[in-house]
């Protein structure tokens, strides 16, 4: 995605999120319980030189982040096939990339189920994109072009102009957006492709904690201390702020966890306390 069309892939990950917001339901279902899909066929294309099993992962991977599909919801091969008229095959390879990445899991003689949230993964998937990106931010505070810096300061007006109108799913693709472009500013995406699946719990709270937990004002203040680090040039300014910001989560896993007890597993503590 080149640096000036930073904020263009907003629009098509808004629009489901959008629509998920007003639906969303904060209960999960009983497994096993008949539960209609949601529509996700406008999320693919084959027209795409992508292979369709990665649009469908993409897709479902998308609806459980935004709570279209809620924890304990069934799927199947044949239903998810049969909706983006598929063979299985394609919608196989998605669901075994969905439990690797820990949204789905499989029961045996039961079937396949939406996972609930475990507040141990987001720690540690917080622990290990927080090392990934200040690593990443560091470096970039040293080589980022002015050029870059503007695509991000542009991110970061479209973010204010997202909280204004209160819509947290453009400033959610905007988010992403902001972090995929640092990792672009050193040339190393695949630095941002790394922690995707790592990010998948953190992702879940964010739609959750979105705006009562974590204000979107306040988000916006963090990304333009990152921002005034990158500026200036100065790497261990740039980390700081990086380092403050990806720890927001731990303030808000807390609440979020207590407002939405059937999304969330029953937390099992680390042995050695990945948040110091």
């Amino acid at each position: 995605m080149p640096t000036k069309n930073l904020h263009a892939n907003a629009s098509s990950f808004s629009s489901d999120a959008t629509l998920a917001s007003r639906t969303r339901r904060r209960a999960s279902v009983h497994a096993g319980a008949r539960v209609e899909l949601p529509d996700l066929t406008a999320s693919v294309s084959f027209d795409s030189h992508e292979p369709i099993g990665k649009q469908i992962f993409r897709a479902l991977r998308q609806a459980i982040f935004a709570g279209q599909l809620v924890p304990g919801t069934p799927l199947s091969e044949k239903e998810v096939s049969d909706m983006f008229q598929v063979s299985r095959q394609p919608v196989r390879e998605a669901f075994i990339k969905l439990v690797e990445a820990g949204v789905l899991q499989v029961l045996p003689q039961r079937g396949t189920f939406v996972k609930r949230i475990s507040p141990r993964q987001v720690r540690e998937g917080r622990f290990i994109r927080e090392a990934i990106e200040t690593a990443v931010v560091r470096k970039a505070a040293v080589s980022i072009t002015d050029e870059q810096l503007q695509a991000l300061a542009d991110n970061l007006r479209d973010q204010r102009l997202a909280a204004k109108s209160n819509d947290t799913a453009a400033f959610l693709a905007l988010d992403e957006a902001f972090h995929y472009a640092i990792a672009q500013a050193i040339d190393c995406t695949a630095a941002w492709e790394t922690i995707q699946d790592i990010k998948a719990q953190m992702d879940r709270v964010r739609y959750l904690s979105l705006p009562e937990v974590s204000p979107l004002d306040l988000l916006i203040k963090q990304h333009a201390k990152i921002l005034a680090g990158l500026r200036a040039h100065d790497p261990s300014a740039a980390e700081d702020a990086m380092r403050s910001h990806l720890r927001e989560i731990l303030m808000s896993l807390g609440p979020i966890a207590e407002r939405n007890p059937a999304w969330f597993d029953a937390d099992e503590p680390e042995r050695v306390p990945l948040s110091t």
